[in-house]
C-alpha cells in the first residue's frame, strides 16, 4: 500500500510506523496538523483484520482530531495512534514500555490519551515513562461522585447529550426530550453514560451492543429495550446515536434508518464523505461526529491548562450552539452538515 496516495492521507504532516520485536509492538502514530498546537489524540488498541485497516483508521482518526480541536476552540493540533493487537490478550507492560519509547522519539509533537482498547490506567503507566501523555489527572466530578481519574468519557457523553438536544431543537422544533425515542448503538463507557441522560429527561431507549454484559446493564439500570446489532438501524425511533466503531453510515445502513436525526459519540461515522449527502437527501439531520463528541478532548485540554469544573462544563455545553450554527448554515447553503463543519474548522486551523 502507498500511504501517500490514500484518500485518507489528507496532507498529514507525519506518519510513524513503530515496531519492537521483543514485546510484539506494532503501532502507527499519525500527526495530521500542528498549526494550532501539539497533536493530541487517543491511542486505540484494536485487533485489526489487516494492517491496511489500521492505517486507514489512524489516518481518519488523526484528521478528525484536527477538525475536532479547531471547532472546539482548542490550542491543539490533531493526531492519533493505533496499536495493532487484542487489548484483552496482547497488552503487556513490555508492549507499553516500547510504545512509551516511540512517544519519546517524537519529542512532544504527539500527545497520547486513552481510547478504545486502552485505559486511564494504561496512560498512567505510560506517564511514568514519557511526559507525552494526557488525561491522567484526578479531578472533581459531580458533587455526589467525588473524584474521577482522568477518564474523559463522562465529558464526551455530556457533550453528546447537549448535541442531541441541539439536533432535536433544530429538526423537531422542541426543547424537551420527554417521550422521545432514542436508539443507542454501543453502551460501553460513553454510550451507557449518554443513554442515562436522555432516559432521565424522559426519553424511551433502545440499545445494541456486541457485549452481552453491556446490554444486561442497560436493561437492568435504564430499562432499555435491547436489539440485535443488525436491527438497531431500522429501529422506529427519532434519534439514532452511534457510540461504537466508525463507518457505520453507509450504502447498506442508511436506507434502513427510520430516525430523522443521527447524533452520536462514535468517530468517523460516515463510511465515505458522500454518505453525508445521502443522509441530507433523505431528510436526516446529521450531527458531525467530531463536533458532537468533542467533550473528551475539551476535558483533557482543561486538564492541561488548569482544571476548573465550571469552566469545563461551560465549554462542553458550547457544543450545543456550535452545532446550531452548523445546522443553520447547512440549511441556508443547502449543503451537508459535514461539509459545513469542515469549512468552519479549516477557517481556523489553516489560517
Amino acid at each position: 500500500m502507498s500511504v501517500f496516495s490514500l484518500p485518507d492521507f489528507a496532507d498529514h504532516e507525519q506518519v510513524v510506523f513503530c515496531s519492537d520485536d521483543a514485546s510484539g509492538l506494532k503501532a502507527i502514530i499519525a500527526v495530521h496538523n500542528s498549526n494550532l498546537g501539539p497533536a493530541l489524540g487517543g491511542c486505540r488498541m484494536w485487533h485489526y483484520a489487516t494492517e491496511d485497516d489500521a492505517i486507514r483508521d489512524v489516518l481518519r482518526l488523526s484528521r478528525g482530531m484536527t477538525y475536532k480541536s479547531a471547532l472546539a476552540g482548542l490550542k491543539l493540533g490533531g493526531g492519533k495512534s493505533v496499536i495493532i493487537g487484542n487489548p484483552r490478550t496482547d497488552k503487556t507492560p513490555a508492549l507499553l514500555d516500547a510504545f512509551a519509547r516511540a512517544l519519546n522519539q517524537l519529542n512532544g509533537r504527539y500527545v497520547a490519551a486513552e481510547d478504545s482498547g486502552t485505559s486511564v490506567a494504561d496512560m498512567k503507566y505510560l506517564a511514568e515513562r514519557t511526559p507525552h501523555v494526557a488525561g491522567i489527572e484526578d479531578k472533581p466530578s459531580h458533587e455526589a461522585e467525588g473524584m474521577r481519574s482522568g477518564d474523559p468519557s463522562p465529558a464526551t457523553a455530556y457533550g453528546t447529550f447537549f448535541g442531541i438536544k441541539a439536533a432535536v431543537r433544530r429538526k423537531l422544533g422542541r426543547d424537551s426530550l420527554d417521550g422521545l425515542r432514542v436508539a443507542i448503538q454501543g453502551v460501553g463507557n460513553v454510550g451507557f453514560d449518554l443513554a442515562r441522560q436522555p432516559k432521565e429527561a424522559g426519553a424511551e431507549l433502545w440499545v445494541s451492543d456486541i457485549h452481552a454484559e453491556n446490554l444486561v446493564r442497560a436493561r437492568t439500570e435504564l430499562g432499555a429495550s435491547a436489539l440485535a446489532p443488525e436491527a438497531i438501524y431500522a429501529a422506529n425511533v427519532d434519534v439514532f446515536a452511534p457510540c461504537a466503531l466508525g463507518a457505520i453510515l453507509n450504502d447498506e445502513t442508511i436506507p434502513q434508518l427510520h430516525a430523522s436525526i443521527v447524533a452520536g459519540a462514535a468517530n468517523n461515522q460516515l463510511a465515505e464523505v458522500r454518505h453525508g449527502s445521502a443522509l441530507m437527501h433523505r431528510g436526516i439531520l446529521y450531527a458531525p461526529d467530531y463536533v458532537i463528541n468533542a467533550g473528551g478532548i475539551i476535558d483533557i485540554y482543561h486538564e492541561r491548562i488548569g482544571f476548573q469544573r465550571a469552566a469545563l462544563l461551560r465549554h462542553v455545553e458550547g457544543i450545543h450552539d456550535t452545532l446550531l450554527e452548523i445546522f443553520e448554515r447547512a440549511d441556508r447553503e443547502a449543503r451537508p452538515t459535514g461539509e459545513v463543519a469542515d469549512a468552519l474548522a479549516e477557517e481556523r486551523f489553516k489560517r
